[in-house]
């Protein structure tokens, strides 16, 4: 008998060794978008300050710490008076000044979900159960860092509220500049502290001399003519007394309006280059990219697990030929 041709498959037909990585990836790629879409929107603000004029006013000093940071070397003893601001960014003083504030925003719970309104602190919104676990859950949503080269400062807030975003960088921006004018500390600044003492005693010294003088004028007005020896001997100690006096009150109000000079030099500017604008776009989650990485993985990892359990499944023989 003729031998029986075996039945053409169809022209649409898909083998089976494709049709199950692919099955398996649009299925991954489904399960993958379930999730990405019920991830909440992350939005990010960033602002940035500018670096500080290093110490010695473009001198030799100067030159030398650009020179180094152009390199990426750090030199000790020549880096701006905004060395710190990072340090001060990321300390407990400041995250307390910030999970202290109040803001109002407004977020969603999901991605297709209703904003709700907030009106309250960072505390009770990550429903913190003590301070510690509020600075290290701010920490984990405020980043600061400083490039090497250029030193700009870059300070970046991710949250589910671009307002919220916002309003945490704009608080840390206004609560360093606070710090820098209100609490840091520079030796021109101890100085004036120091001078300003010093004439508040000084003019006591003189309101105290003057009184002597008057006390003194009012039962001997003519002391100098005086025929009297003591009486113009005490005459003219209480004279010199007084003019030493002012003298003193003359200087030290001088040296005071110097110190209070080298105090607004040494002490750092804040050069904001940007704000931090209201973030139109989310920073994250990429949906798509996730989508497409997970139909990948699974389409591969079906396909390769296809190949090695054919190779396994072939006789001993045929596994040596081949």
């Amino acid at each position: 008998m003729p031998a029986v041709p075996p039945p053409r498959k169809p022209s649409g037909f898909i083998p089976a060794p494709v049709l199950k990585p692919v099955r398996n990836g649009l299925l991954a790629g489904v399960i993958m978008a379930g999730i990405a879409v019920s991830r909440p929107d992350q939005y990010k603000c960033e602002a940035h300050i500018l670096p500080t004029d290093l110490r010695g006013g473009g001198g030799i000093p100067s030159q030398m710490a650009l020179v180094a940071a152009a390199a990426g070397i750090t030199v000790p003893g020549l880096e701006g008076a905004d060395a710190a601001f990072g340090d001060i960014l990321a300390s407990r003083w400041m995250a307390k000044n910030l999970l202290q504030e109040d803001y109002h925003f407004s977020q969603r719970t999901w991605r297709f979900g209703p904003p709700r309104e907030h009106n309250e602190s960072l505390y009770t919104y990550f429903r913190a159960r003590n301070l510690d676990q509020a600075c290290r859950t701010l920490r984990s949503h405020l980043t600061v860092g400083r490039d090497t080269k250029t030193k700009l400062l870059t300070i970046a807030a991710e949250t589910q509220s671009p307002a919220l975003s916002q309003q945490i960088v704009h608080k840390a921006v206004t609560t360093l500049e606070y710090f820098i004018e209100a609490k840091a500390r520079t030796r021109g600044g101890s100085k004036a502290a120091f001078t300003a003492e010093r004439v508040r005693e000084a003019e006591a010294a003189r309101a105290g001399a003057e009184r002597d003088c008057r006390e003194f004028l009012g039962s001997h007005r003519n002391y100098a003519t005086s025929n009297d020896p003591a009486v113009r001997l005490e005459g003219g100690r209480l004279e010199a007394a007084l003019r030493l006096r002012q003298q003193v009150v003359a200087t030290l109000t001088l040296n005071h309006e110097q110190a209070l000079l080298e105090e607004k030099n040494d002490m750092p500017i804040l050069n904001i280059l940007d704000e931090g604008d209201l973030p139109q776009e989310k920073d994250r989650p990429a949906r798509a990219r996730m989508v497409l990485l997970a139909a990948l993985a699974g389409s591969g990892g079906t396909l390769l697990w296809s190949l090695v359990a054919a190779r396994l499944a072939l006789p001993r023989f045929e596994r040596e030929e081949a």
